[in-house]
């Protein structure tokens, strides 16, 4: 990684008309903050909110992350994809699993991050991160036995998701599966996390979950599975 790693948002080649651009490079800009430990300009009344102060110690974290593995453990030798892997490689057991890692990210203090430093980890199963958005991936048509997207969902609304499913579907081999986590409206946490997402920069969509299962089925996915955190509630489907 450079030393002096730019936070500007992310940018994309593809078509410059793409009506998601300018979300993504809302939400790419807040995480490359993030990732840089910069300061975030928040009012004193949103500071003053618990959520707040659990996050900025890290506490939130821990608390609200989907592990993705519990329903969809990565198995020895297959092909994964994690979109919007922030650095995904460096902090979960991909060693123990045997399979082979591939990220694509809009941020890219996240994916230099992830670059320079995967390899090092283990060069057979890191295969690389791609910069780019989870509507265009950036990968051949089914290459992946899994493909993992947690964190970002409620970032953008439904529309933009059935950009999403048509894309995983495209990159997944025939009984594929796909697990992501949606933001579980209904829980205690969700108002209160949207306001502090939004006051950090990026605004957040709380859909309900009759809404994202229709979504889902009008990709033509199954769900296979369901689990639910305190924030996060994590989805297995099967096209």
């Amino acid at each position: 990684m450079s030393k002096n790693p730019s936070s500007k948002p992310y940018t994309t080649n593809t078509n410059q008309s793409d009506k998601w651009q300018e979300r993504v490079a809302q939400i790419a800009y807040r995480f490359n903050q993030q990732y840089q430990n910069q300061k975030f300009e928040v009012p004193d009344e949103v500071q003053a909110m618990p959520i707040f102060r659990e996050w900025s110690t890290g506490i939130l974290t821990d608390r609200i992350v989907s592990p993705f593995w519990e329903i969809a453990q990565p198995q020895k030798n297959q092909h994964c994809l994690d979109i919007g892997c922030g650095v995904s490689f460096l902090i979960y057991p991909w060693r123990d699993w045997q399979a082979f890692f591939y990220g694509q990210e809009i941020s890219n203090i996240a994916r230099d991050t992830l670059n320079s430093r995967g390899s090092q980890l283990n060069s057979k199963l890191f295969k690389g991160v791609e910069l780019g958005a989870a509507h265009h991936l950036n990968y051949p048509s089914e290459q992946f036995d899994l493909v993992i997207a947690t964190g970002f969902s409620c970032y953008f609304p439904l529309e933009y998701w059935n950009a999403v499913l048509l894309e995983v579907k495209r990159v997944l081999k025939p009984g594929g599966q796909f697990v992501f986590d949606i933001l579980n409206s209904a829980q205690p946490l969700a108002e209160d996390w949207a306001v502090l997402e939004t006051y950090l920069g990026a605004e957040v969509f709380l859909e309900s979950t009759t809404d994202w299962e229709k979504t889902i089925k009008a990709a033509g996915a199954k769900v296979v599975k369901r689990q639910l955190g305190e924030l996060f509630e994590l989805y297995k489907v099967r096209f």
